[in-house]
């Protein structure tokens, strides 16, 4: 274990052997950091939050931080922070609120660069980027291997589906679906994400008909819920495109419209 002579760390942290804490480093009460996990100068991590092996949180970072929320009373809530991720310099993650579970949570081998924001109660996934001052305000869900464009803004209760990418100053007030790329104040969609795609591995049929899915859905003129069933059935043996109908189809805020394609009547 390394702990810089300057750091502050509580008595009742819980600090592997392999951690490292940097220059005037804060460690409060009911943190556990894991194997590896280096945190460095100035930064501060406060409980009770677990962060997950591997795990580096760069200079005057703030985790697990009190959730900035009116109702929040100084109950006991949590941030759960799984393995290898990246916490830039300045970037934030608080804490859960009773009201929405008590618990944030964070997956693995996620990149959170510099000022970004996970707010209370958000849930991320795994192998997803945060560019700069892209921010989630409460509640909102990230699924794996998203991208957030740098200052991109999330409202509350929204999603953004896997493999989705958010434009830079894209602000997202409806949920996203997955493999799609959205843009704007406020966010459209334009279209799928294929270079997320084809990084993550996918191959060319998968992609092709995810194209032709999205192109029936929201540029036909169908009414969305026959699409959906239409769509459903005709790609029936094509995983992915049974996940964007789902997705759509689970949406309590609605999806965003696509560009260039007049709203559809849900009947």
């Amino acid at each position: 274990m390394s702990i810089h002579p300057t750091a502050i760390v509580d008595p009742r942290a819980e600090l592997a052997s392999t951690v490292e804490v940097g220059p005037f480093a804060i460690i409060g009460p009911g943190v556990v950091l894991h194997d590896e996990v280096k945190v460095g100068a100035h930064s501060v991590v406060t409980g009770p939050t677990v962060l997950g092996a591997r795990t580096q949180v760069f200079h005057h970072a703030v985790i697990g931080e009190d959730p900035q929320d009116k109702k929040y009373r100084g109950e006991p809530t949590r941030l759960i922070v799984g393995t290898d991720n990246i916490f830039r310099e300045f970037s934030t993650a608080n804490r859960g609120t009773i009201q929405g579970g008590g618990e944030t949570r964070i997956g693995d081998h996620n990149l959170f660069m510099a000022y970004t924001h996970v707010a209370h109660d958000c849930v991320v996934g795994s192998h997803c980027v945060f560019a700069n001052c892209a921010s989630l305000a409460g509640h909102v869900e990230v699924q794996d291997h998203a991208v957030l464009g740098g200052l991109s803004g999330i409202h509350q209760f929204t999603r953004v589906g896997r493999c989705a990418m958010i434009g830079g100053g894209g602000m997202v007030a409806q949920d996203v679906p997955p493999f799609t790329i959205a843009q704007g104040d406020r966010a459209r969609l334009f279209g799928l994400n294929i270079v997320g795609l084809r990084r993550v591995g996918y191959k060319l049929e998968v992609i092709t008909a995810l194209r032709n899915a999205y192109r029936e859905l929201f540029h036909q003129g169908t009414p969305l819920r026959i699409a959906l069933e239409q769509v459903r059935e005709v790609y029936a043996e094509v995983p992915e495109v049974g996940e964007l109908v789902t997705f759509i189809e689970t949406s309590r805020r609605g999806v965003c419209r696509s560009v260039g394609a007049e709203p559809q009547p849900e009947g």
